[in-house]
């Protein structure tokens, strides 16, 4: 499925965040749940290797609509230390003709990373070819601090446990201002995650984040839906 990212100044859709959705017999199971799963049984990689595939070809598609899309690709922190993950995104790249700077990879904190050194290095090289980074869940994952510390990114997402209740949340405006006065002085974008009303982006535009999600912008969808409700309008709109 696709969540929709949107470039707050001009509401206009400019990405969408890969997500995987589990269905068993009916039921929806929600990678909370089953990406630790994966995890304890050593299979976190060959997940994330198969959500890179599928990932960019969905970004290959989506391009030839709007050229300037971008596909945002949540990887664990198994992963992140692999160099094998990095030579297959960007052999899939080429596979597709998608240029690296249309993919953002997105640093989950389910579990730390293993290997920082490692982790660099593969920073360092996908950087190096163009692939933009993100650290999710900011401030709420494990050892944030740390990984702005040690690694490269290009953004930082906002655990929406701070954006949901800005619009009547002191204390959360408050620590979102500070966190984009952080990524701002360590030259990233902030990114704002559930986002639920128009209060709540207005108080995110407010405060110069730059680009958007959640279920008031958008609730997570199939790529034929994705393109009918967001890239068509978008087009339009233009």
């Amino acid at each position: 499925h696709l969540q929709p990212i949107i470039d707050v100044p001009t509401r206009r859709v400019v990405g969408a965040e890969a997500l995987v959705r589990l269905d068993d017999d009916g039921v929806v199971v929600p990678p909370s749940e089953f990406v630790r799963v994966a995890e304890r049984a050593g299979m976190a990689t060959r997940l994330d290797h198969w959500v890179v595939r599928a990932a960019v070809a969905m970004a290959a598609r989506l391009r030839g609509i709007e050229p300037d899309f971008s596909m945002w690709i949540n990887v664990s922190a198994h992963s992140v230390s692999s160099e094998e993950l990095g030579t297959a995104l960007l052999a899939n790249l080429a596979d597709h003709g998608v240029p690296p700077s249309a993919v953002v990879l997105e640093l989950t904190e389910t579990s730390p990373v293993n290997d920082v050194s490692a982790a660099r290095s593969l920073a360092q090289r996908l950087r190096a070819a163009g692939v933009r980074l993100a650290l999710d869940d900011f401030g709420t994952g494990f050892a944030s601090l740390l990984y702005l510390r040690h690694l490269l990114f290009d953004f930082v997402k906002i655990d929406g446990e701070f954006v949901a209740e800005l619009d009547t949340s002191d204390t959360d405006c408050t620590i979102v201002r500070s966190i984009v006065d952080l990524a701002t002085e360590l030259g990233m974008q902030a990114v704002a995650e559930h986002v639920g009303s128009p209060g709540v982006l207005d108080v995110v535009s407010r405060e110069g984040i730059a680009l958007a999600q959640g279920f008031g912008i958008g609730r997570p969808c199939t790529e034929d839906e994705f393109v009918t409700r967001h890239l068509t309008a978008s087009s339009k709109e233009r």
